[in-house]
């Protein structure tokens, strides 16, 4: 068992909607839910304050508007959908667990969500409510990333923490090729220089502009959300230093 204390107060965690879909070609996979709301749960009794954006890509995919003859303003307002959907979804399994939530949403949307209010956001936070962010922006063309970056900031958060299939930030496709290189840390200006593609640009320089601490790590081995906030060594650190 990990009984590290945490090292942060208040995060931001964005999971991809791709997550939920486990070994699934589409939707949601019941047991990965409950599975990534258990090691919430776990992060949650070590007294954090949790925000979450997931993303709708299990569901539909804006950029890939032109595939389904669309434009992508209404193909982006499908994804934010997307979003609120998978944001309802994880909220009943962590309901279902004891757990209070609150589902916030860009898109005013009453009978379903809250809509987005930054303090309100915050308050339930303190409260010790999980505060899922839905609907990405409420934009076109912006990332979940970016939304994912934008709330963070917005709730004040200490870090935002990036699950991914990988274990973190490499110089190449690990998949496609086993040499490359996992960093353990890279400032903001070496990911923008390298041209990693991790997070988007977008959402990279809006960290670097307001100097959030983005830590990239591996959803896939079991208990790495936990181990991501108690211990130095899981995943890669983009931050305004090297360490």
């Amino acid at each position: 068992m990990n009984d590290s204390p945490s090292r942060f107060r208040r995060i931001l965690l964005k999971l991809s909607g791709e997550a939920l879909m486990g070994d699934k070609a589409f939707g949601i996979d019941p047991d990965v839910l409950g599975t990534i709301a258990s090691e919430v749960h776990e992060v949650y009794k070590r007294g954090l304050e949790i925000g979450i954006v997931i993303g709708g890509g299990n569901i539909f995919r804006g950029m890939n508007s032109s595939a389904y003859r669309m434009r992508r303003t209404p193909a982006d307002s499908i994804g934010m959908l997307a979003t609120v959907m998978n944001s309802l979804a994880m909220g009943e399994a962590l309901n279902n667990l004891g757990l209070e939530t609150r589902v916030m949403s860009a898109i005013e949307m009453p009978k379903v969500a809250e809509t987005f209010v930054a303090q309100r956001a915050i308050d339930h936070l303190k409260d010790k409510r999980i505060v899922l962010f839905a609907a990405g922006t409420g934009n076109p063309f912006f990332s979940t990333d970016t939304a994912a970056t934008l709330r963070a900031l917005e709730i004040e958060a200490d870090v935002l923490l990036k699950a991914t299939k990988v274990d973190g930030v490499y110089d190449a496709d690990p998949v496609k090729i086993p040499s490359a290189r996992l960093f353990k840390t890279l400032t903001y200006r070496e990911y923008v220089e390298r041209g990693l593609k991790v997070m988007d640009m977008t959402s990279i320089t809006l960290a670097m502009g307001q100097g959030l601490p983005v830590i990239v790590f591996s959803l896939r081995k079991k208990g790495n959300i936990l181990k991501v906030v108690t211990e130095q060594n899981i995943g890669t650190l983009i931050s305004g230093e090297t360490k």
